[in-house]
């Protein structure tokens, strides 16, 4: 009898314990004044993810807790195509995205798309920033509250089953494009492109809906691509854009002391910090191909090459011509995002 008296005295200290852990745990989760639902893509597991943690848990400890971000990584609150109307929409609080996604939404900022613009992702993240900051993009962004942009390192052309180094060995080879920019140059490199969002390709190769992806290195370790695609061609042959923006209402209706630790964690510097990571993270998905003996194929010249370039310098015209014919100035845009990628290069 004193045996089960002492262990019926544990159980109930236990459940008190566990009663008191969960009453702590709830008070704590309703500290916040602002429990901010950040929705993106990228798995949890990626590196893309960990800087997002990094930038929440700034916000958190500047605001003594008074804002806290609940993160939805690899689409669990909303698609990928469907990230930025949820932010708009106030599904999620903050999204993580492509621009590309919602084709002709954006049409300014994907001039950084087009070739040749950026080696790195510092550079490309420093181009598009500054395009935002100087007001030469940012009224397609009117119904958001933007955090920052940034852009991953170049992006690739990676094969299931065959090497590809000439534009000829693209021909009829269904490959995965991430936007309608991009998609315009493989076409026009005789590729057969594929949209869909960099979540749906690991099935999608192996199970041969598509023969590669156009992708930066990053990619190939994020959603374990090393693991489908064997051949690679580095040439450069895009720069795809992110946005990290906030609903606007919600920005709005914080007080003021929270809407500046939000600007302080907004900008060219969160924007330089997450382009660090990736490029960070095309470092090591080449690595991993390399460790697996894979075919890498270094273009000589990059977009420069002469059997390459043709094609590309037509793709961008078209790309600028299109946007010049609706009334945009994609040209002044252009220009001055090759202007700063000179001086974002230093």
């Amino acid at each position: 009898m004193k045996k089960l008296t002492t262990i019926a005295k544990t159980t109930a200290k236990t459940a008190a314990a566990t009663a008191l852990l969960s009453l702590l745990s709830f008070s704590n989760a309703m500290a916040a004044d602002f429990n901010l639902r950040f929705a993106h893509f990228w798995p949890a597991s990626s590196g893309v993810h960990a800087g997002f943690e990094a930038w929440g848990q700034s916000l958190e400890t500047a605001s003594d807790g008074r804002i806290k971000i609940e993160f939805y990584p690899s689409q669990t609150l909303a698609k990928a195509p469907q990230s930025y109307d949820a932010v708009k929409n106030r599904i999620a609080d903050i999204t993580a995205t492509v621009q590309g996604y919602s084709a002709n939404r954006f049409p300014l900022t994907q001039v950084v798309e087009l070739p040749g613009l950026a080696k790195t992702a510092t550079q490309g993240s420093c181009v598009i920033q500054s395009l935002y900051d100087e007001g030469l993009i940012s009224s397609e962004y009117d119904d958001t509250h933007v955090l920052f942009l940034f852009t991953h390192g170049p992006g690739d052309i990676h094969s299931r089953d065959k090497a590809i180094k000439t534009p000829e060995d693209l021909a009829g080879l269904k490959i995965r494009r991430p936007t309608t920019v991009v998609a315009d140059m493989l076409e026009g490199l005789g590729a057969q492109p594929v949209g869909m969002p960099a979540p749906e390709t690991y099935p999608s190769l192996q199970r041969g809906v598509i023969d590669g992806v156009a992708m930066p290195w990053e990619a190939m370790t994020s959603f374990r691509l090393n693991e489908q695609a064997k051949y690679h061609t580095e040439l450069g042959l895009y720069t795809l854009s992110f946005v990290v923006t906030m609903n606007k209402d919600v920005y709005d209706g914080m007080p003021a002391d929270l809407q500046q630790i939000v600007d302080q964690h907004s900008g060219k510097e969160w924007a330089q910090k997450q382009a660090v990571k990736f490029d960070e993270l095309d470092a090591k998905g080449r690595a991993e191909a390399v460790a697996e003996g894979h075919e890498i194929i270094t273009l000589e010249g990059g977009t420069e090459n002469a059997a390459w370039k043709p094609v590309l310098d037509k793709a961008t015209e078209s790309y600028l011509a299109d946007l010049e014919g609706r009334g945009l100035a994609a040209r002044d845009v252009f220009a001055r995002a090759k202007e700063l990628s000179l001086s974002c290069d230093n």
